[in-house]
């Protein structure tokens, strides 16, 4: 046969008629990347124009199937005709215009907003640099298996966290809609807080930062600045000792030589308690009389924070929230204006946007860094947060919390590594971005440990208090305890500026990569009806989550955010992982996914990750899914206790996603042709292989 016939060769057997999207031409796979390097053979040279090459040169996104017959001559001289037929009806799926976007866009992902405000605090909380311990084994034996087997996964297969369950196993496609439920949950309050970033960043343009000072419209009576608060606590004391000290020189003035050693004994003993009094005082919230009723005191950070930004004293909790505030809507939008234009056109948006929401923040962190460093206070900070208490490491909830802040800070099972990593070359060096971005996440959570408690030392300084006493975690240290430590620097304005523009870049990365996954997912899964029309849904998708997440906008909405934080991706989302890594390493099977892998890379991955991918991985999220499960209550503590009927409400939640993984099955399994043994093995058995364009070569792996 001539090179015609061979072209019909190779596009009958790219064709998947089941599948309209999702697919790999073997030609392309096994041929194109022979070399396993991207050398002048391999996939980099194939696809150097941005493209997949399995648009068929078509240069459209879609079209009826076209047809042509040609006619060629074999050796012997015969003619013969040959119909070559082109599939022109598939998109063409776009790549990274460089590898840097893609790490970038990971990494992006990887570190957000908890890095700053969350590892911090678990790591003092649970023996400072002994923490470090329990966090890298987690690490090494829970988090980066499952964070290198999404990236592979997305990379081989090429399509979002819908379509990939064809060739894994089809039961299991419900993940891929509980994903995708999970990430509009986690959009319909997540942008909310970058709004909250927002309105700090807009009200920071002024000549003196708004939180500086009590006296604003805002401010309660029981407000109070905090080194005011600090100079009557010293004043006190400083009174308090001097007394103590004029009656101790007055009774040894006037004592016997006999009884004075005695005296002086006894004294000293007073004096030793009145100081540990006097920093007991210190130490303590403080109250004040207001109409005759004791309130504790707040710093005008609080109650700007809560009075101002939220208004949460206007609504009764979840039971009246109130109506929608105008300006953090207004805030929230841009945010939602900011994501549109950044995902709007795939990669090629998303790709440059990553150099600016990436990198910035870690300008900033080092600038901060470097500001911290210097203040007073700031190594007694930095030595509480660092210095290891050993004993710790016996209790089971320091393992836990290790194994906890490890998973969601590298985010498997959001489908944005998948995603994401789909729009990679299918030679690309998978493995390696694995270790380099979820090396580089970790480090940046230590480093942001540095930045946040230098600042607790000199906050602790400054208000001569423990910093236990002055530290929060969550949304309480990045608004309220650090933009309190800001205002009293000098240049103040500037640092709240960069300070707040960090957060807004850290939340930007992470809601991008959330919808990424949906859209990916989406416009993979329905090609035609989505895919062709990309920026028209994703306009469509987040006026969608942004009209949901009103309600996060009100008066109320700061109880919402935190209730959907926990009963929207916090519980599911372990189950859901739990459930796509036994998809992968126990129906799939890790010898089949060790082989995709060494298709790519040239060679299998070594013994280690093997066992990690079929024993310890599971039962790493196994036991954070249990532990989560027993302990739920206690991710709702605070001041504010939430009704039963919201308890009952947050179940519900959880299980709307839960629930897509049984009831597709079900449905699957139903909607299958034969007796009950030939629907099982519809229902759980991956499609069949497809054979490879090349001579003598049989294609193991998934065709697109």
């Amino acid at each position: 046969m001539t090179n015609d016939t061979s072209t019909a060769n190779v596009n009958a057997a790219s064709y998947d008629p089941q599948s309209n999207s999702c697919k790999k031409r073997e030609s392309w796979h096994t041929n194109g990347d022979a070399t396993g390097d991207g050398g002048p053979d391999g996939a980099d040279k194939d696809n150097t124009d941005g493209n997949d090459p399995d648009s068929n040169g078509s240069g459209t996104a879609g079209g009826g199937d076209q047809a042509k017959e040609t006619t060629t001559l074999n050796p012997k001289g015969n003619k013969e005709r040959a119909m070559v037929v082109t599939m022109a009806g598939e998109r063409r799926r776009e790549t990274w215009g460089q590898k840097a976007e893609f790490l970038l866009a990971v990494i992006g992902f990887a570190v957000d907003l908890g890095n700053v405000w969350r590892f911090p605090y678990i790591c003092y909380q649970n023996g400072g640099g002994a923490f470090l311990i329990p966090y890298c084994i987690m690490l090494l034996f829970g988090g980066l298996p499952l964070f290198y087997m999404e990236l592979a996964l997305g990379q081989f297969h090429r399509c979002g966290c819908l379509s990939i369950w064809k060739r894994i196993c089809p039961a299991l496609k419900g993940v891929g809609y509980a994903i995708c439920l999970i990430d509009i949950y986690m959009g319909m309050y997540y942008n909310t807080i970058i709004g909250w970033a927002v309105y700090y960043l807009f009200a920071s343009f002024t000549t003196e930062l708004p939180w500086t000072k009590c006296g604003n419209v805002w401010n309660t009576e029981a407000c109070t600045p905090v080194t005011a608060f600090a100079n009557a606590t010293a004043t006190a004391a400083t009174g308090l000792l001097n007394g103590t000290t004029t009656l101790v020189d007055s009774i040894f003035t006037n004592a016997s030589t006999t009884i004075g050693p005695m005296v002086q004994t006894v004294l000293n003993g007073t004096t030793q308690a009145l100081l540990t009094s006097t920093s007991t005082v210190a130490t303590n919230p403080a109250s004040v009389m207001v109409g005759g009723i004791e309130m504790v005191r707040t710093s005008p950070a609080r109650e700007f924070f809560e009075r101002q930004v939220l208004e949460q004293y206007k609504s009764d909790g979840l039971d009246y929230m109130g109506p929608v505030k105008p300006s953090l809507a207004l805030c929230v939008f841009g945010v939602f204006v900011l994501v549109y234009f950044s995902l709007w056109k795939g990669v090629r948006s998303a790709g440059k946007v990553v150099w600016v929401t990436a990198l910035a923040p870690y300008v900033v962190l080092l600038i901060l860094l470097a500001r911290g460093v210097t203040l007073p206070g700031a190594a007694e900070g930095i030595r509480y947060y660092l210095t290891p208490e050993w004993h710790k490491l016996k209790n089971s909830r320091v393992w836990i919390d290790a194994a906890s802040q490890i998973f969601f800070s590298l985010g498997p099972g959001f489908g944005t590594l998948l995603a994401l990593s789909s729009y990679n070359k299918f030679n690309n060096n998978c493995y390696r971005d694995a270790l380099l971005t979820s090396s580089i996440n970790c480090l940046t959570s230590f480093l942001a440990g540095f930045v946040i408690f230098s600042v607790l030392g000199y906050m602790a300084h400054v208000q001569n208090k423990s910093i236990e006493d002055v530290g929060l975690e969550g949304p309480g240290l990045v608004f309220i305890v650090y933009p309190e430590a800001i205002a009293m620097m000098k240049g103040s304005v500037f640092w709240s500026i960069i300070f707040f523009l960090m957060l807004i870049t850290l939340g930007l990365d992470s809601t991008f990569g959330g919808l990424e996954a949906m859209i990916t997912a989406l416009c993979d899964e329905y090609p035609r009806v989505i895919g062709r029309r990309r920026e028209l849904f994703v306009l469509i998708l987040l006026g969608f989550i942004y009209i949901c997440s009103l309600p996060t906008m009100t008066y109320g909405g700061v109880y919402l955010v935190n209730f959907l934080n926990v009963y929207g991706p916090g519980l599911a989302i372990l189950f859901v992982v739990f459930v796509e890594a036994a998809g992968v390493f126990w129906f799939y099977g890790v010898e089949n996914f060790s082989s995709d892998i060494e298709q790519m890379l040239g060679k299998k991955p070594s013994l280690f990750w093997r066992i990690c991918w079929k024993y310890i991985s599971p039962t790493f999220l196994f036991c954070i899914l249990v532990f989560s499960l027993l302990g739920y209550e206690a991710m709702l503590e605070g001041e504010y206790e939430y009704p039963e009927w919201s308890v009952a409400a947050g179940w519900i939640l959880t299980l709307s996603s839960v629930l897509c993984i049984p009831l597709y099955a079900i449905y699957k399994f139903m909607a299958s042709h034969g007796d009950c043994k030939d629907r099982l093995r519809q229902t759980f058995k991956p499609e069949p292989l497809i054979p490879t364009a090349v001579p003598g070569q049989i294609y193991s792996g998934t065709a697109v």
